[in-house]
């Protein structure tokens, strides 16, 4: 399975091209009813067949990391891995309480995240979101609502989460996102056409702290550092945050080791756009 956007997927052709997978898909579902006017005492297993391919797109979608079903950024590209680059990632946001200690503790580290705020939550803490810019972080889509039912969603339910965040997020801030992350990395093969009319690129992660529902702190550095290395996507949450056994979000007790733990290999954490923006084959 492909690491990383390749450059001929990284680029974004003018009109939505279906994947492979959905192609499959598509041709699969004309071969059934094929055999089924030629043949029907094969109705039976034609519809089998037909089930077996709904339930392999569910598995799929239901898979974050998958890039089977669209254009799925799980890594940083080659030259940031040449230029011992990560990516930290906070999703579910903004919270008055953590974010601006994230904030914080990324300024004493001196390196830059991008941040996939909540857009309800982003236009009830408003000046927050524009600090968060103001110090040289990166804002992008999360959805407007973070909907639990978000991978159930059709074209025109999609189309208005996801705009309606675009909208959000560019009113706060002056600046249209470029990268969606999906509520749980949970999507359905409806997505592509509408991150393409949005102008927008799906990103996921390559290794997560579970910190919403994992709450020693020990575990959740063990998630992310385990395997640490160049052009890595780290997610974390600065929303939604699981609470240790002192009652503080396990997001900040991870946070410093973790930057420490980044800065003895001699990475370097930036923004999303800023990996992009220097690697010419991106």
């Amino acid at each position: 399975m492909q690491a990383e956007l390749s450059a001929a997927t990284a680029a974004r052709p003018t009109r939505w091209r279906p994947p492979l997978v959905v192609k499959a898909s598509i041709a699969w579902h004309v071969g059934a009813g094929v055999a089924t006017a030629a043949l029907p005492p094969l109705w039976p297993w034609a519809a089998g067949a037909v089930a077996l391919n709904h339930a392999f797109l569910i598995g799929t979608a239901l898979w974050p990391r998958s890039t089977w079903l669209d254009g799925n950024l799980v890594r940083l590209p080659a030259g940031a891995a040449e230029r011992r680059e990560i990516a930290l990632t906070f999703d579910d946001g903004p919270d008055p309480d953590v974010t601006p200690r994230v904030l914080d503790l990324l300024d004493a580290a001196d390196v830059r995240a991008t941040f996939f705020p909540i857009a309800e939550r982003a236009q009830r803490h408003a000046p927050l979101v524009r600090e968060i810019v103001r110090r040289g972080h990166s804002v992008q889509n999360h959805t407007q609502r973070h909907p639990l039912g978000f991978s159930l969603l059709g074209l025109r339910g999609l189309a208005a989460e996801i705009g309606a965040a675009q909208r959000t997020l560019a009113d706060i801030t002056g600046q249209r996102p470029s990268w969606f992350r999906a509520p749980a990395g949970v999507r359905n093969p409806l997505l592509g056409p509408v991150l393409q009319r949005l102008d927008l690129r799906l990103v996921s992660w390559t290794r997560r702290g579970y910190d919403t529902v994992e709450r020693s702190p020990a575990r959740v550095l063990a998630h992310l550092t385990r395997g640490l290395g160049p052009a890595d996507i780290l997610l974390l949450h600065d929303g939604h945050a699981a609470r240790d056994a002192a009652g503080v979000p396990v997001s900040l007790v991870v946070l410093p080791a973790l930057l420490d733990r980044i800065a003895q290999q001699r990475l370097h954490a930036v923004t999303l756009a800023q990996a992009l923006a220097a690697d010419p084959r991106a």
